[in-house]
């Protein structure tokens, strides 16, 4: 229990952006899909925490596609 409390705060932590906009979005889905998400799903979630701001802004507002790998991860924060 103790791992997956310290996943989610580091998730959590990473999710902290300098845009508000992402923040907003980032915190919101964690709250929804946080306890959820496969190891999978946080390992698609790192790849696209290691964006910059605006691309991540982007994927989220539709501006651009993600990656295949991770179009179901971007279509449910989109969803959000």
């Amino acid at each position: 229990m103790d791992s997956e409390r310290a996943r989610g705060d580091r998730l959590r932590w990473r999710c902290r952006r300098g845009m508000l906009e992402n923040d907003l979005v980032l915190e919101r889905f964690l709250a929804v899909q946080g306890p959820r998400l496969s190891d999978d799903d946080e390992r698609d979630l790192d790849a696209l925490l290691d964006l910059p701001d605006q691309a991540l802004w982007d994927l989220i507002t539709g501006r651009s596609e993600p990656e295949e790998r991770v179009r179901s991860l971007v279509e449910r924060l989109r969803a959000i």
